[in-house]
């Protein structure tokens, strides 16, 4: 490495150290920030990467290193040759010929560590070290002084505890020897808040990177959906203590377990007569199929440990984070009841032996029945001591019990190749070729068949979970989980398969166990293999025989070459796997209720000592297990169990599938030997083997996870884990995007796609109700929000705006999107929203606005803004819709009140009511401002607050309050009146259509007026009803308006007059050129020529609003056709007083029209 400087001795012992540790261990320390280092055990956030600062290759991220001690930074000249390099360090750490040639070289640094003992007393070198706390960089001959201090405090070692304290525009020496801000990738940036292997590191947002130094950059530096701990409370919430916590590994925690609890009491019991009733060939295959079950389960396990760190909870966690809550909290809360009730299952099982032993040597205690009982509830209680004693007793205690069961099977095989003669008349000859024969194909009696041993033999194969279930204990359960549980499942199906060859060589079927049986005199006929070898136990096929393979359960133990030993393995199964059980299940159960996915459990999730362990609930699986010891009878509870287990076993396949299917970038398992279908085929044989164990018992665990999962739906927990479900909804929603870009627009299939400018949702709540009600589940709907003002603070109130009111959105069932944007202008904005809202072919094609109620007392450049707009909409072919309700649509200024209104009619405590904004502090030009009342009806900075007194509202407020609720509410029996006076497409008619499909409007009935001759009426009627049949759009009545053209009456048109009064140039009372300079710099303002050419416009709608008051008053709402002005014809102020004229005083009206492409059609 040409060039570079070697790191000091002392350094690059600890650079090594570091490296070796992966950068998660203590290492020796390097100092923190430069002047003052924090205390050791605070943030380790300003800590130096070595290997960064001294520019060597290796470039590493360290682990945490915060230090006490100070250190010196030297410029070491690249171009400066080796001398400068190979020259020893001096004591003061001042390097050899530092600075010389620094004009053409390029900066390196070299730390150099200081005796914290020393303090401020170290040598404050010339060539760039310690200057009275700051640091002088010498950057290719060039001084680079930092802003202000370094955190200098004066003190050496004492300095203040901190994050990057951006706020005072510090600088940190951190990467590559450059004075910059910019983080090294670490894997403490990654952590989650207060992780347990070390703490969160917060790197430095974009915004202390890239905004200007003066500004006060954004408070969070985050990443996205990752939530940070404030500098105070960080070293507070990480207080794990590495000494005395007990994390095993993969042999201990994974291996072990699972082979114990694998290998239960079927090894010695059942699988003699598994081999017996379906011969070695098919008992072979029986094993060999639910091997393949748990080895696919096994692989997919695997992978999903290996994605990611894995923390306590077994396969709640696994499917949990996976799937999302609603599954993990189903399976979790089935998951965690059966490894309770299999502490039963298992100590019941252990009882019944100890009680057949007592029974042989009579002295049964009370009867068969209550002896299992108390015996079950004395092992229970001391198996629950063992638990409650520690993680590490437990796991001693099951390395002894494997110990044990390692002899017994030892015992087993050995005992194989001693035949005794005593032995031969029950059926035991050791290895012989006919018997292996004989053996080999099944003989099913009592009504067996190869699918019911299937289901007798299949729990056996559980217990794969075992190790993962205590994931939380493992030191490393990435790599122990899938190296344990894969062992684990080769070493068992071997050890399976191995004994059911042996037992079937071995031993006959039948056996008498009299000694009379012994032939003297050779047979020729033979046929059974006994008889061969000179056995006749042929009175076994009329009277069933108590020896042999089919008739002895304690085939094991006659075979063993010391039968106690094999009494010693049952209990060594039973045990193990009932402290497995036992263990497990209230790790499951905390972890689940960690996650308050059923908040009323929460009780449960607290832990106790180092361990975290969870009293509770072993306290609870206790109580379980005891109960159903204490009903003794487990032929009904077993294949619930079984069920249990496989139903979770099928979702951690599932899992793995629906996760491979998602596509989502963070499916990335460091496990690669697993295969999507091969999951999914896994999960299918899982549901298979359920129906195959016991029908109704499937049918039971599927009713039990459906009902919990959809409780878990309806409850909605409030937790982001980033599930494949998520991935996999965003992947559908992606795709058929696409797929639909790639479709043509047919009129049939014409939805209203409305861009509706609401500014904040919320302080519109009547628009957005109105545009919902034609818009939920038929077209999109975007809420566009205009930020106007300082670009800083609108850019910043982007983002936490887009998540705030998305969320009020979602919240008021409104299936709806938000659209901030910032922009110069109202006009701005709504060109670009128009423009680049909407994805492909879901587009807004439809402008809805409030009508802008205070244009009178407003500045008349924001009208000529708002006129624009339908301008602009009409150019890039948007239909038009303008929205009026008499008392106004914005209640930004009584926001507490709407919101304690909302929340009183959804629910009387509803707790979540959104805080108000305080518009004191807003910036004018919001968009508040365009479509609101004037900004002298606002009150400044009224806050919400539930408990304190409120300021009564008055009149006017009331009304807007209770107009802005009036569309959540029941329309009635009442009429929507359509005024489609003009032929737009059908879009006027189209919008009061889809309300009457909406449950709340569905009793309303349309009524169509439309303009004709008096001498005409009926003809017009029928054309109308003729038309309006065609598009299967239902009427009550068509109304035809042969007055329409009538002069209205003499005080409405001195009205109009009055009101256009103040916008009017006047121009035949000025100068040419005065008027000219005039309607230049004022374009709103109407001409007199202009007034007079569109007189009979003007009338209309006066006339209009007459024929409106008289018989659409009580209408509910009204649709009527918008008038159009043309561009540069007719001034802003005179359109506005059109519109005004026309909808004032009247029920709710929507003035609409469409682009002029048809939507509705008659054709099929």
């Amino acid at each position: 490495m040409e060039g570079k400087q070697p790191l000091s001795g002392s350094t690059r012992e600890q650079q090594q150290a570091a490296a070796g540790s992966g950068g998660t261990e203590e290492t020796p320390r390097l100092p923190a920030g430069v002047g003052d280092a924090p205390a050791a055990d605070s943030e380790p956030e300003a800590g130096l990467s070595l290997a960064a600062a001294a520019g060597d290759a290796l470039c590493r991220p360290l682990g945490p290193t915060p230090s006490q001690s100070r250190f010196q930074v030297d410029l070491v000249a690249e171009g400066s040759g080796r001398a400068a390099a190979d020259e020893p360090q001096k004591p003061g750490g001042q390097g050899g010929a530092a600075v010389k040639g620094s004009e053409e070289a390029k900066g390196r640094f070299r730390v150099n560590f200081v005796d914290p003992s020393a303090g401020d007393e170290s040598p404050a070198e010339p060539g760039g070290g310690l200057e009275g706390g700051g640091v002088s960089f010498q950057n290719g001959g060039d001084t680079v002084l930092s802003e202000g201090s370094l955190h200098s405090g004066g003190g050496g070692g004492s300095g203040g505890h901190h994050h990057y304290d951006t706020h005072t525009n510090t600088y940190y020496l951190r990467t590559f020897g450059h004075n910059t801000m910019d983080a090294v990738p670490r894997i403490d940036h990654y952590r989650h808040t207060a992780a347990e292997l070390g703490e969160k590191l917060i790197r430095p947002s974009l915004a202390e990177l890239h905004d200007e130094l003066d500004k006060e950059p954004f408070e969070d530096g985050y990443a996205n959906g990752e939530e940070g701990t404030p500098p105070g409370e960080a070293d507070a919430t990480y207080t794990a203590d590495i000494k005395g916590i007990v994390k095993f590994g993969w042999i201990k925690g994974v291996l072990v377990r699972c082979m114990l609890n694998i290998w239960g009491v079927m090894l010695f019991i059942r699988l003699s007569w598994i081999v017996g009733q379906a011969g070695i060939a098919l008992s072979v295959l029986v094993i060999a199929m639910a091997t393949v079950v748990t080895t696919i389960t096994g692989m997919s396990t695997s992978a999903i440990a290996t994605n990611g760190f894995v923390r306590g909870g077994g396969a709640y966690y696994l499917i949990s984070r996976s799937l999302g809550p609603e599954f993990g909290g189903a399976i979790g809360l089935i998951f965690a009841f059966a490894n309770a009730v299999a502490v039963a299952m298992y100590v019941v099982g252990f009882a019944e032996t100890v009680v057949e032993l007592l029974q042989e040597n009579d002295a049964l205690m009370l009867d068969e029945m209550n002896d299992i009982r108390i015996i079950g509830a004395i092992t229970v209680l001391i198996l629950l001591g063992i638990s409650v004693a520690g993680m590490e007793w437990e796991a001693k205690a099951q390395i002894t019990l494997l110990v044990i069961l390692l002899l017994a099977i030892g015992d087993f095989i050995i005992g194989t190749f001693i035949p005794l003669d005593n032995k031969k008349v029950k059926g035991f000859f050791g290895y012989k070729a006919e018997i292996l024969t004989e053996n080999f194909g099944p003989d099913f009696r009592d009504g067996e068949t190869f699918f019911s041993v299937f289901a007798i033999f299949f729990p056996a194969a559980t217990g794969i979970l075992a190790g993962a279930n205590i994931s939380g204990d493992l030191a490393d359960p990435q790599s122990a989980i899938p190296k344990g549980t894969l062992l684990a499942i080769v070493i068992t199906t071997l050890v399976y398969i191995g004994m059911a060859i042996s037992v079937g060589s071995c031993v006959v079927r039948d056996a008498t166990g009299n000694i009379n049986s012994t032939i003297i005199t050779e047979l020729t006929n033979c046929t059974t293999s006994a008889c061969k070898l000179n056995f006749d136990f042929s009175s076994c096929q009329k009277t069933q025989c108590p020896y042999g393979l089919l008739n002895d359960f304690q085939v094991m133990s006659m075979v063993s070459g010391f039968a106690p030993l094999i009494s010693a393995g049952i209990f060594s199964a039973t045990l193990s796997s009932a402290l497995a059980s036992l263990v497990s299940a209230p790790k499951i159960f905390q972890a689940l209720c960690k996650d308050n996915i059923y908040p009323g459990l929460l009780m449960f999730a607290k832990g106790y000592g180092k361990n975290n362990e969870p009293l509770r609930g072993y306290i609870l699986t206790f109580l379980i297990a005891l109960g159903f010891i204490l009903i003794a009878e487990l032929n009904v509870i077993a294949p619930i169990i079984s069920n249990f287990f496989l139903a979770s076993y099928a979702l951690i396949n599932f899992s793995v599938f629906h996760a491979s299917l998602a596509k989502s970038p963070g499916w990335r398992p460091a496990f690669k030997y697993y295969n999507m279908w091969v999951s999914l085929v896994g999960a299918i044989l899982c549901c298979i083997v359920m129906f195959v164990i016991n029908w109704w018992a499937a049918l039971l665990t599927y009713v039990i996870v459906l009902g919990l999962y959809i409780y878990v739906t309806y409850k909605k927990p409030d937790v982001n884990w980033g599930s494949s479900t998520q991935a996999l909804t965003y992947l559908s929603a992606l795709q058929h995007s696409v797929r639909l870009t790639g479709v043509e627009d047919h009129i049939k299939n014409f939805r209203p796609q409305c861009l509706v400018m609401t500014g904040a949702p919320n302080s519109r709540p009547a628009l957005v109700h109105l545009v919902h009600a034609f818009t939920k589940n038929v077209g999109l709907m975007i809420c566009g929000h205009i930020h106007m003002g300082p670009r800083r603070q609108a850019i910043k109130e982007l983002s936490t705006d887009l998540a705030r009111y998305q969320r009020w959105l979602i919240k008021n069932k409104m299936k709806a999107f938000y659209a901030p944007v910032h922009a110069e202008d109202l006009r701005d904005g709504g060109q670009y929203l128009m423009q680049a809202a909407g994805l492909g072919r879901m587009r807004p094609n439809t402008l809805v606005v409030g009508f802008k109620k205070d244009w009178k007392q407003a500045d008349m450049r924001d009208v000529e803004t708002y006129i624009n707009l339908f301008h602009d909409a009409f150019d890039i072919q948007y239909g038009v819709v303008v929205i009026r309700l008499k008392e106004g649509l914005d209640i930004s200024h009584l926001q507490g009140q709407e919101e304690l209104l909302s929340s009183q009619e959804k629910s009387p405590s509803s707790k979540d009511v959104v805080v108000n904004v305080d518009y004191s502090k807003k910036t004018e030009t919001d968009t508040s401002k365009v479509f609101s009342p004037p900004s002298s009806e606002k009150t400044p900075g009224l806050h919400k607050d539930s408990k304190g007194p409120r300021s009564p509202l008055n009149l006017a407020d009331q009304r807007l309050l209770d107009a802005s609720s009036q569309f959540q509410k029941k329309q009635g029996k009442n009429t929507i009146d359509v005024w489609w006076l003009f032929d737009d497409g059908g879009l006027t008619l189209l919008i009061p259509y889809l309300l009457t499909t909406k449950k709340k409007w569905k009793d309303c009935k349309i009524r169509v007026f439309i303009g004709g001759k008096i001498n005409r009426i009926d003809h017009d009627r029928r054309a109308m009803a003729t038309l309006l049949s065609k598009f299967r759009i239902d009427f009550s009545d068509i109304m035809v308006l042969g007055d329409i053209n009538t002069k209205p009456k003499k005080e409405n048109i001195a009205a109009f007059e009055e009101m256009v009064e103040p916008f009017r140039l006047h121009e035949d009372d000025k100068e040419q050129d005065i008027a000219d300079k005039m309607k230049e710099d004022e374009p709103w303002r109407i001409t007199d020529n202009e007034l007079e050419l569109y007189k009979t416009k003007s009338y209309r709608q006066i006339r209009l609003n007459e024929l409106l008051k008289e018989h659409s008053s009580t209408a509910n709402v009204i649709v009527m056709s918008l008038p159009v002005a043309r561009k540069g014809a007719v001034s802003s102020a005179l359109y506005m007083a059109w519109l005004e004229v026309l909808s004032k005083d009247l029920p709710p009206i929507l003035l609409v029209r469409g682009n002029h492409q048809s939507v509705l059609t008659f054709y099929s």
